[in-house]
């Protein structure tokens, strides 16, 4: 997704958050089969899109969208730590973006309420159901390139059951 580097409007809203030491570190995170850094460009940047046809708060979504999961964990973490950070996330995302920038409420809001319905916060603003709503797209395609082999090698090895079944 190189095309968000050729919008400079977009580029200088969040290129201090581009350059910032601890948001780079998401770079080394795994998430969804790809960095964490590039999942939460991915959100930004197609939230922004959409906030500005919208004509909403384009600013604000960019920044919301790019720091809604911008928190560190450890890459050895059980699946009982992975499967609570779904829970847990937001509000950890919101205290680190605080250590780091300066956040509207609606910045906050889009963060803390990026995992709804899973999480109880209700999203407040439009701008906030479109970087929930974009999360949940780009995790969705993610997850399916992530798993397509594993898809692919599930279903191969059952037409070979299937097919043997029949020979019987």
């Amino acid at each position: 997704m190189s095309s968000h580097k050729k919008d400079l409007q977009y580029m200088s809203i969040v290129n201090n958050i581009l350059d910032n030491d601890e948001f780079v570190k998401i770079k080394t995170i795994e998430h969804h089969g790809i960095s964490r850094y590039d999942h939460s460009l991915k959100v930004s940047y197609y939230s922004y899109k959409i906030a500005k046809v919208l004509h909403l708060d384009y600013e604000q979504t960019a920044v919301g969208g790019l720091l809604h999961d911008f928190f560190l964990s450890p890459e050895n973490r059980t699946q009982k730590e992975r499967l609570k950070s779904v829970f847990t996330h937001p509000k950890q995302a919101v205290a680190m973006a605080r250590t780091q920038f300066e956040l509207t409420k609606k910045e906050e809001d889009m963060i803390r309420s990026h995992m709804f319905p899973i999480n109880l916060s209700v999203p407040k603003y439009a701008e906030s159901w479109i970087v929930s709503l974009v999360d949940k797209c780009v995790a969705t395609n993610e997850f399916a390139i992530k798993f397509r082999f594993r898809l692919k090698y599930a279903y191969n090895l059952f037409l070979l059951f299937a097919i043997s079944f029949i020979k019987l």
